[in-house]
């Protein structure tokens, strides 16, 4: 059988859920990419590809050489240069490109955010006064709240923040979640934590510390995500399930 090729971009509970979906249908050849910044990364259930492509073109290159039909972004709503490198790769090459990108948590009643457009806002919106800041936003960005070490920070990352924040009081929590709500409550009461930085990353993985803040009325500062991009989106793997086929559909070989 002629399969069809699709390369996923991954690195989300998305991804893997919806490899895993894919993974048992003879039509397709799906290949899982991971970025290979997470050390110790879960496992996968179809072939991985580990590591950047070199930019546009050698994204591009690759989907010329290895005849991808379908391109599925389905990395982290805050990954914004692989999204906008796939975007270019698609165009130049003519290989669709379908974005799975999971919805934002809402504010609700109880909620006592702050939203900012980045991070660097972030870091001003905690003001001049000293307070307890747990941030859960990963390690690539928590560098930037070295600009206020008057604060006491907690930071939690699945892998170690190298360098380390050069603020005076920083403790580090190395854990991958799903987290708990219990969990998060009382990591949230033993730290005695004053307000939470995170992003808006939408999911059940992580939106307990969410919960937490609202059960024990903790200001959260939330970085938003950028617009969305014009172009074929999925807000969950079962959107992303219907589209895809038609998707490939529309493609013609060698085309």
């Amino acid at each position: 059988m002629d399969k069809r090729r699709i390369l996923i971009l991954g690195g989300t509970a998305e991804a893997r859920d919806l490899a895993a979906r894919l993974a048992g249908r003879a039509d397709l050849a799906v290949t899982l990419s991971l970025a290979g910044r997470t050390l110790d990364p879960a496992p996968q259930p179809v072939p991985v590809r580990s590591g950047g492509f070199g930019g546009v073109e050698g994204l591009a290159a690759y989907l010329d050489e290895q005849a991808v039909d379908l391109v599925i972004d389905a990395t982290h709503p805050f990954a914004r240069q692989i999204s906008m490198n796939a975007q270019a790769a698609s165009a130049a090459t003519g290989v669709p490109l379908l974005r799975l990108e999971r919805l934002g948590w809402d504010e609700t009643q109880g909620d006592r955010w702050t939203r900012v457009a980045s991070v660097a806002e972030a870091v001003t919106a905690l003001g001049e006064d000293p307070r307890r800041v747990f941030l859960a936003i990963g390690r690539q960005e928590a560098k930037a709240f070295d600009a206020a070490p008057q604060h006491r920070y907690l930071v939690r990352s699945v892998d170690p923040v190298d360098p380390p924040l050069e603020a005076p009081e920083v403790e580090y929590v190395l854990d991958r979640g799903p987290f708990a709500l219990e969990a998060e409550i009382a990591l949230l009461r033993e730290h005695r934590i004053d307000v939470i930085v995170s992003k808006n990353s939408g999911g059940e993985a992580t939106y307990g510390k969410i919960v937490a803040a609202r059960i024990l009325g903790l200001p959260v500062v939330l970085v938003e995500r950028a617009a969305a991009d014009d172009g074929h989106r999925a807000g969950t793997v079962e959107d992303a399930m219907r589209l895809l086929d038609h998707l490939l559909g529309s493609r013609k070989r060698g085309v």
